[in-house]
């Protein structure tokens, strides 16, 4: 018997490793548990597969250089957030606010502007 831990799921298709890692790291900081997962498709696609699958019901699509989260309750390509070819420090906040976004927390700053 497969028992799926409640977690954060990831789907990437060639991702790029230091913006998987960094995502990851975001992840675990809040303490929120998370599995990668290597799949095919578009960006959009992953992110929302990865959401509907996930037991807490947020996810993350990599593809390649691109990332998205989203949540279950959200429909396909209406992602949450949205990034092509971020910096480190936005890699992190996505996978971070995946995590609160599961545990209500107000979210951190992705676009370098103002605090969500």
């Amino acid at each position: 018997m497969v028992v799926n831990k409640p977690s954060v799921l990831i789907y990437a298709d060639h991702a790029d490793e230091d913006y998987l890692k960094e995502v990851c790291a975001g992840i675990e900081e809040e303490g929120v548990l998370y599995e990668v997962i290597p799949a095919q498709g578009e960006l959009d696609e992953l992110a929302y597969r990865a959401a509907e699958e996930s037991m807490l019901g947020s996810g993350i699509g990599i593809c390649q250089r691109r990332l998205a989260m989203q949540m279950r309750q959200l429909p396909k390509g209406r992602n949450v957030f949205e990034l092509n070819q971020p910096m480190f420090w936005q890699c992190r906040a996505l996978g971070a606010n995946s995590a609160r976004a599961v545990k209500k927390m107000p979210f951190k700053d992705i676009y370098g502007d103002e605090q969500l």
